[in-house]
């Protein structure tokens, strides 16, 4: 019985360690999804912005930097790249966010997420 006296205690640091550092993980994975998701809504928005009758590319392209900014910060609305295309044979209005990939706190890889929405053309016809 001597041999085991203590080894609770590290028992207990070894599992708590463990469990914490898989929900940090967890919680990192969430932060991710979540800054992936916002940045694919603001440019879907954005896209569907720009294809209004009475709208441009440029205020396709602001109304995604802003929505970005406002809900996740402005580092992660520097890459915004809006232009037409043709999908289907109908005309598009396609935007490209560029945005730093989270693998640590906020800190990540700085080109590592690249999303891209689009919406039909809309016009007065």
């Amino acid at each position: 019985m001597r041999d085991e006296a203590g080894s609770a205690v590290a028992e207990f640091v070894m599992v708590v360690s463990l469990l914490t550092f898989l929900t940090l993980m967890v919680m990192q994975l969430a932060l991710a999804l979540h800054i992936r998701n916002t940045v694919l809504d603001a440019a879907a928005e954005g896209a569907r912005y720009a294809a209004l009758a009475d709208s441009s590319l440029p205020a396709g392209a602001q109304r995604t930097r802003d929505l970005i900014t406002t809900a996740i910060g402005a580092t992660y609305a520097t890459d915004v790249v809006v232009q037409y295309k043709v999908s289907a044979g109908y005309p598009t209005v396609e935007v490209r966010v560029v945005a730093p990939l989270p693998l640590m706190g906020l800190l990540g890889v700085p080109h590592g997420l690249e999303v891209v929405a689009h919406a039909a053309v809309e016009s007065l016809r």
